[in-house]
């Protein structure tokens, strides 16, 4: 009942600025992330309101060329408005408690099978002890959109969800240097439009 947020949302995704700007110019177009450890399963993922860390993403892809496909040699970030339409959100119970079931039914289906569940891993070099490979979550949240399939359930749309990432924010905290909400978009039709991120202007304050 609750499902849908009601308003736009501004998302931003990490590229290079070649492929920034054929987006932008409506000569390509973005592709689906479709690897089996993938934070919020497969689809277009996005930044919720975050353009420096696209951009940062970007730059650590350029630092780390094995880790994609297509080299960045221009690190950019390209904005989108999002629509999240029918959004499996995990930041709200509901949501959760339907990743729970997904879980349940990924579990029933591997012990019939006899295998083992996927396991989250951390990143190699990561101090921080980030689970940054999702073979787990990936795989719970892929059971429940095969599950809305085969039970001809309305699919999701988008899946949202946020993450605690990087070391203490400072002594003590409860915050982390990359705390961020991720927005994984499913059905494309959901992005309404992109933009090219912009500056400020000088002596206006930031509505």
């Amino acid at each position: 009942m609750y499902s849908n947020l009601p308003n736009f949302i501004l998302g931003f995704h990490g590229c290079d600025n070649t492929v920034a700007e054929r987006i932008l110019l409506h000569n390509d177009q973005m592709r689906p992330s479709d690897n089996d450890y993938d934070w919020l399963g497969p689809g277009i993922y996005f930044w919720e309101n975050n353009p420096q860390r696209a951009l940062a993403y970007a730059q650590m892809l350029k630092d780390k060329p094995h880790r994609v496909k297509n080299p960045i040699h221009e690190p950019a970030s390209i904005g989108a408005i999002l629509d999240l339409g029918h959004c499996l959100n995990l930041l709200e119970q509901n949501s959760l408690d339907v990743l729970k079931r997904g879980y349940e039914i990924l579990q029933l289906k591997m012990n019939n099978l006899g295998t083992t569940l996927p396991v989250n891993k951390f990143g190699q070099g990561n101090e921080s002890e980030d689970l940054l490979l999702r073979f787990l979550d990936c795989a719970v949240i892929q059971a429940v959109h095969e599950y809305n399939k085969e039970n001809n359930q309305r699919p999701y749309d988008t899946v949202r969800g946020v993450f605690f990432e990087g070391k203490d924010l400072y002594p003590g905290a409860g915050f982390r240097e990359r705390n961020h909400i991720q927005v994984c978009v499913i059905n494309p039709n959901c992005i309404k439009g992109y933009f090219k991120p912009m500056n400020p202007s000088n002596g206006y304050e930031i509505p």
